[in-house]
């Protein structure tokens, strides 16, 4: 049965893997960052209809000039050619008036540019964005897998939308299931807090609602995983502040004025209780991974090769499994994993650029043949910066859909 493309969780900044409260405790304590964060006055909702909203896309003035490049591509770190002309005229430019947010800048056609390269910066002409010039990395083959680090600017920046309606209490380690154009967000904890409430947030007319639910409603707990498969939500282990759980819960959610939980009684021999963990909808089959126990002990997987890892990400690309930074038992680490889910063994292949810092409890998201991978923690920083994997010849891995998990 079909089912929509898996979603992978991943669990913010939380515990350190030495700690030794059983059941997932506080974070160490991190010091706070600027929540301050000002709303962007180019997003705007429509007063005349509170029921939904219209968003303003913010317009961008682009360079003036044809000589443009992809900063997010890898090569833009090779020789970037240089504009030419015959004739030394200088620019003409038009004044600009009071209070104006666009200066307009007219360059004649037989203008020469001259780029002028000062350490790792260059000057910034009047109508182009302030971009840092990369430091040089050596040169990568072309079918090989490649890190980059994102600067955030003109299409790709960031925003805070108003949003309608109450939402979650601020917490951490909740999952985040998106179904159609809607997140399910599902428990967390902040503190010694732990939640099981069930928030949705509509993303196209930013709406949080709270839907009311029924039947055997899942104990509290964070660090836990979901995937939604055949109209229903799943939710796999965690940790509810006492112990780590085993239990599998499913939430269908066809008819949103009616969502009953009901506890699933299953067979064969569960995986032990844990959390910090990743799950992977793979067909009608969820291949959880890593993670920790009530003791804080490893699972040793019958895959030769184990790896251990908690924090992590796992995001399923064709027939493979990516498993993104993590913790190892005994550091933070940047290592890119590949899981073949047809011969259920590792496989390591070499990934060049410059790859982010060890991290774990980072969000990595499959996106256009690349990875996008955003913030972490690795016990002493918490990271806001963006780095993508190009995933080059492994891209026409989301094209392979006829596989089939070993039987165990």
């Amino acid at each position: 049965m079909a089912a929509n493309r898996p979603n992978q969780t991943s669990n913010e900044e939380e515990d350190s893997p030495t700690d030794t409260n059983p059941a997932f405790p506080d974070s160490p304590t991190i010091p706070p960052g600027d929540n301050n964060v000002t709303e962007d006055p180019r997003l705007s909702i429509s007063p005349s209809n509170p029921g939904s909203s219209s968003i303003t896309s913010p317009t961008t003035t682009p360079p003036s000039h044809a000589n443009t490049f992809n900063p997010s591509s890898p090569a833009h770190l090779s020789n970037r050619p240089q504009p030419t002309s015959s004739s030394n005229q200088p620019n003409h430019r038009v004044p600009t008036p009071a209070g104006s947010q666009s200066p307009i800048v007219t360059v004649s056609t037989t203008t020469r540019r001259h780029y002028h390269h000062h350490g790792d910066k260059r000057r910034n002409y009047q109508g182009e964005p302030h971009i840092p010039q990369a430091p040089p990395v050596p040169p990568a083959p072309a079918p090989s897998m490649y890190w980059s680090k994102i600067r955030t600017h003109d299409t790709m920046y960031w925003s805070k939308p108003r949003t309608i309606g109450d939402p979650p209490p601020a917490c951490r380690a909740h999952s985040s299931t998106l179904v159609d154009k809607r997140l399910f967000i599902f428990g967390g904890g902040d503190g010694p807090e732990y939640f099981n409430d069930l928030y949705v947030f509509d993303t196209d007319t930013l709406t949080w609602t709270k839907p009311k639910t029924s039947g055997n409603i899942p104990s509290r707990r964070r660090a836990h995983t979901t995937a939604f498969y055949n109209s229903c939500i799943y939710v796999f282990g965690g940790g509810d502040g006492v112990r780590a759980l085993n239990d599998v819960y499913k939430l269908e959610i066809t008819d949103m004025n009616n969502l009953v939980w009901q506890r699933l009684e299953t067979t064969g021999r569960p995986p032990i209780s844990r959390g910090y963990h990743t799950s992977n909808l793979v067909g009608n089959k969820l291949v959880v991974y890593g993670g920790s126990d009530e003791r804080n002990n490893w699972t040793k997987v019958n895959i030769e090769n184990s790896r251990q890892r908690l924090s992590h990400t796992a995001t399923q690309v064709g027939s493979y499994l990516f498993i993104v930074c993590g913790h190892d038992g005994v550091r933070y680490t940047s290592e890119v994993l590949l899981l073949n889910l047809v011969t259920m063994q590792w496989e390591v292949r070499k990934v060049y650029g410059t790859p982010p810092s060890g991290r774990g409890y980072h969000t990595t998201v499959l996106y256009d043949s690349r990875l996008f991978v955003f913030g972490g923690y690795d016990g002493h920083s918490v990271f806001d910066d963006v780095y993508v994997l190009d995933l080059s010849a492994c891209a026409y891995l989301p094209q392979i859909t006829n596989f089939q998990l070993p039987e165990f």
